[in-house]
């Protein structure tokens, strides 16, 4: 009897440790899950990297909440949230991919506003000579002196999309077609310059502006390209309360003086 109630009472022990343990266990679980629902992400064009780094600390300082960021061009992050990547925001350095999702019903329309404008340079290695006075019929070919002109994809990414727009404008761009290094972002054309790669590339001006190894060495005229947007908007499968908030934020005057330290103009 005494081997018979020592076991049921171990068993109630054991049964009773065991549901504190699952009891425990659940609420890290909850807490884990309560916090990931409040992690704001948002899918942006990698030419806002630096100014949503800042952006990030300065929230966190002052709501104690964060947020997460995926970079890459505007057009592979479209695809990625197409095929059902979760995210709470997509900030587009142009329309048209904003547009894309926008067509298939991926944003919440109500939420999309214009958020910045940017510019278009003409970038060369900081220890370059180069110099272009960019208009109509500029010597572009020649100051390549043979090398690549380094540019985002020409169909895709918005910013090589801005400059194909700008050299055809100008009528240039029969005489560099064949010399493009294509990238699959504006930061890696960037980064194809500032290591020598190529001699001359396109890019915004944000990112020339916060690369040490690259200069400016030409502006192009606003009117050879369309003008440079960049749309935030919510996206439809978000259910995060915080991202509306975050959203909010970055529309306020918090954000202006961030922005326009990193060369954005803001739209409002």
């Amino acid at each position: 009897m005494r081997n018979l109630s020592c076991n049921l009472s171990c068993g109630h022990r054991s049964w009773r440790v065991a549901l504190t343990l699952v009891a425990i266990f659940g609420l890290l679980l909850s807490g884990t899950a309560f916090a990931q629902q409040h992690e704001v992400m948002i899918y942006a064009a990698a030419s806002m990297k630096n100014v949503l780094d800042d952006i990030g600390t300065q929230y966190k300082a002052q709501t104690g909440k964060s947020i997460k960021v995926s970079l890459a061009a505007s057009s592979a992050l479209a695809k990625q949230i197409e095929n059902g990547a979760p995210g709470d925001i997509f900030i587009s350095a142009d329309l048209d991919w904003m547009d894309y999702l926008a067509q298939r019903k991926l944003i919440k329309p109500e939420t999309r506003k214009n958020l910045l404008g940017n510019q278009l340079v003409l970038i060369a290695p900081l220890e370059s000579d180069a110099w272009a006075k960019i208009k109509p019929g500029f010597p572009l070919a020649k100051l390549l002196k043979g090398g690549k002109l380094a540019m985002g994809n020409t169909s895709s990414v918005p910013a090589g999309k801005y400059g194909k727009t700008a050299l055809e404008k100008l009528g240039v761009w029969g005489s560099v077609q064949n010399q493009i290094a294509q990238a699959e972002s504006v930061r890696a054309a960037l980064a194809l310059v500032a290591r020598g790669e190529a001699p001359l590339g396109i890019v915004y001006k944000t990112d020339a502006e916060v690369e040490p190894h690259v200069k400016i060495v030409g502006v192009f005229p606003e009117d050879s390209h369309p003008p440079i947007i960049y749309p935030v908007a919510l996206l439809s499968d978000s259910h995060n309360h915080d991202a509306a908030a975050f959203l909010a934020y970055l529309e306020s005057p918090k954000c202006k003086p961030i922005f326009q330290k990193y060369g954005f103009n803001v739209l409002k």
